[in-house]
């Protein structure tokens, strides 16, 4: 028998009143239903067209079964009056119609009992019985529009379906740029615009690190002597217990239990060290597909996740651990809270090796990646403490083992630092990275001793036996060091440094306690070794397999925009059109900036979205591979997708108040967490965006990633170092081209307008 489904006035779209609208569906199935009897419907006007067989809707087959027919019926036709009929494919033969009175649906509702349609073909001799499904939903303006862009969509293909998410162009392009293709024969410096940030200049990573608030409460102490007040009870019990044969003979010096230095439970003489190779690309690799399906970040604001919050009891304390992320960090967090933490969820990265290895340079880039994550990071560097409390020109006796004023003031600096992380660790932060020589196990066992039950150590050693690379970061240091910057000789700078290099040696100790990673030979990306050892768990996984794709090798990062698409120029959000006049315009000079930027790269590859505008952007550009990831993909907009900002104003009043209205106090609160209804938001971004930003960091040769507006936004932050709240509201404009210079002296930047 036939069926009837209906959505009352009130549903959640807001009901007629609110704008909403009866959407019906017809549905017929029957198995005998002769090919070359098309079902048809046919009644009131103007809704079905008219009460004559010849004007009768065709309803579409859905399956080998079933046939459908859905349309909408505006406020002002509430009663529809229609039948069933099958209609001849091929001959001028008379139509069926159905048997019984007609169905008389009114506002949404069937009169009458619900009941299959009956034909009778040949007489009364053949009868066709049919069931029918009639079903009708009060709808929203915006769903619709959605339906209707999502059936244009199948009706207009994409221009570029099909094609292999790999590609490679070696045909050279011979199109005319409108009169402007010798533009780009000059110097590229005429493009340069100013860059949003402080400075592109080379910048002494080491001062980029936390200032030293201990040394402010305690004061700046002269280069001569310490202060034994500076230091509080808990550090001088550091101090003193540590194993140092060069502490001073007032000092009580006891030689802790192993088992108390290092209480790390299940860890034996013969250790078990993995050993990582780097990853090498699989030839052939296809666009990387993400699933969108993240957690979502408003759960808090659902019943159902107060009464989870309730029912774990979370404190104060446990709330501000919760990190201000999505998806795999936010999943690990909660499962923390419901589980108990396996280990503290506290974690301090503490750096190990000799100078000019390239220390502060990895934990610079460790600190980016964590904060993009929504992990609250600092980076604590122990030289700069050193040079406001001692003095920025301390010659290499100051770093001698023998020299015992030299080596407490360094003993107390490591304990201001570590003491400085240890609080801010209380007050919420959850991994410090501790950037220091750290040589020796006597200071290595202070700082555990310090750290005993307040958050877990883990050391990261970077070892280089590369000694072009070495004498590389040696002279780096003396340009930029402000260690050096009073020094006018650049030789004697380069003597003393080495000099001081060569005290480090003498009392080097490699680590073998503790959990610990070693960096061997990583710096330029090719070959090399990482070693782990008792490494477990959600956030030190995700730190070894950053470490293992990192490198130094100096390469450009070209960021940029498609170019203006036809939804730009309509205003509308998402969508997946063409590119403008202008935007083909701007593929054919990017080409040409392109080839002259990277003309000595031969090894660059293109990087795009799935998305017709930024594929066709790309097209110009010949020579180099090109790679499509979903992961690049526009922010989703879900049901907002194609509308303009307007058109969300009038069909979604409360989510335009909410979080989409320009310069209102919500969207600056909420514009990084908020979701478009049935889309993303900027955290789900991020999210599906690591594996994009591993491959970057793993790639040593130059990239153009074309892609839109939010996703390089995320990029850019992770880069630029930016905090997550500035991140929807970083300027990425249209036909501009961001450069990001990645080395061994950091991250530069540089901003090439091509067009207006």
């Amino acid at each position: 028998m036939g069926t009837i489904s209906s959505k009352s006035s009130d549903s959640s779209h807001g009901g007629r009143e609110g704008g909403g609208q009866l959407y019906v569906s017809l549905k017929m199935e029957n198995f005998r239903i002769r090919a070359d009897l098309i079902p048809h419907v046919y009644g009131s006007v103007p809704i079905i067209g008219s009460w004559d067989s010849a004007k009768a809707f065709s309803m579409e087959r859905e399956s080998a079964s079933m046939w459908e027919l859905s349309f909408v019926v505006p406020p002002n036709h509430e009663t529809l009056d229609f039948k069933f009929l099958l209609k001849p494919k091929y001959r001028n033969s008379p139509c069926v119609v159905e048997e019984g009175p007609n169905r008389v649906l009114t506002g949404g509702t069937l009169e009458g009992d619900a009941r299959m349609a009956v034909f009778k073909l040949r007489g009364d001799e053949d009868v066709l019985e049919c069931k029918v499904f009639i079903k009708a939903d009060i709808v929203s303006p915006f769903d619709l529009a959605a339906s209707w862009r999502a059936y244009q969509e199948n009706l207009r293909p994409s221009r570029v379906r099909g094609i292999p998410d790999i590609t490679i162009n070696v045909v050279p392009d011979s199109g005319v740029e409108n009169g402007s293709a010798a533009s780009l024969e000059l110097d590229l410096e005429q493009y340069v615009v100013p860059a949003p940030t402080t400075s592109s200049g080379v910048v002494y990573a080491a001062n980029l690190t936390e200032s030293p608030r201990s040394l402010f409460h305690t004061g700046i102490s002269s280069k001569s002597g310490i202060t034994s007040n500076s230091l509080h009870s808990s550090t001088k019990a550091a101090l003193s217990s540590a194993d140092c044969s060069n502490i001073r003979k007032d000092i009580e010096v006891t030689v802790p239990e192993p088992s108390r230095a290092f209480p790390i439970s299940g860890m034996v003489e013969s250790k078990s060290v993995g050993t990582f190779s780097t990853f090498q690309k699989q030839d052939g690799q296809r666009g990387l597909f993400v699933d969108r399906g993240v957690g979502s970040p408003r759960l808090v604001k659902s019943a159902s996740a107060s009464a989870f919050v309730s029912d774990l009891k979370l404190d104060a304390e446990a709330k501000k651990g919760m990190p201000a992320a999505a998806g795999a960090v936010a999943a690990a967090a909660v499962a923390d809270q419901m589980h108990g933490p396996k280990e503290d969820c506290r974690l301090a990265i503490v750096l190990v090796g000799l100078p000019a290895r390239g220390k502060t340079f990895t934990a610079a880039k460790l600190t980016r990646y964590l904060r993009w994550l929504g992990h609250e990071t600092k980076h604590f560097n122990v030289g700069k403490y050193r040079r406001l409390k001692h003095g920025a020109n301390q010659s290499a006796d100051f770093f001698r083992a023998d020299n015992r004023e030299g080596l407490e003031a360094r003993n107390e600096v490591a304990a201001l630092a570590m003491e400085d992380m240890l609080a801010w660790m209380q007050e919420g932060g959850q991994v410090g990275i501790f950037d220091a020589t750290n040589s020796s196990r006597c200071r290595r066992n202070m700082l555990m001793q310090m750290a005993e039950g307040k958050c877990k150590i883990i050391f990261l050693e970077t070892i280089c036996n590369d000694q072009r690379i070495i004498e590389r970061n040696i002279r780096l240091k003396i340009q930029q060091s402000p260690d050096y910057a009073e020094e006018p000789n650049f030789e004697a700078g380069l003597r003393d440094f080495k000099e001081r290099l060569a005290n480090y040696e003498k009392v080097y100790e490699p680590v073998e306690e503790g959990s610990y990673i070693k960096m061997i030979d990583m710096v330029n990306g090719y070959g090399g070794q990482l070693q782990v050892n008792n490494i477990s768990g959600y956030l030190p996984g995700r730190i070894v397999f950053f470490l293992v794709n990192t490198h130094l090798t100096p390469r450009p990062i070209l960021l940029t925009r498609h170019g203006e698409s036809l939804d730009n120029v309509h205003g509308t959000i998402g969508g997946d059109t063409v590119l403008s006049d202008a935007g083909e315009l701007y593929a054919k000079k990017l080409a040409k900036f392109v080839e002259k930027r990277l003309k000595h790269e031969k090894t660059a590859s293109i990087w795009t979205s799935t998305l017709q505008r930024t594929i066709l952007t790309a097209n110009p550009i010949v020579g180099f591979p090109k790679i499509q990831w979903r992961a690049l993909d526009e922010i989703n907009s879900g049901v907002c997708d194609g509308m303009t900002y307007e058109e969300i104003k009038k069909n979604m009043p409360e989510e335009y108040e909410y979080a989409l209205k320009p310069h209102s106090r919500s969207r600056k609160k909420d514009k990084l967490r908020y979701r478009y209804p049935r889309g993303e938001s900027y955290l789900d971004v991020i999210q599906r965006l690591e594996p994009v930003i591993i491959e970057l960091e793993r790639q040593r040769a130059p990239v153009v990633v074309i892609s839109h507006q939010a996703v390089l936004r995320a990029l850019y932050a992770y880069f630029a170092d930016r905090p997550l709240k500035e991140i929807p509201h970083i300027e990425v404009p249209l036909h501009t081209i961001i450069e990001i210079q990645m080395g061994v002296t950091g991250v530069q930047e540089k901003r090439y307008k091509l067009m207006d």
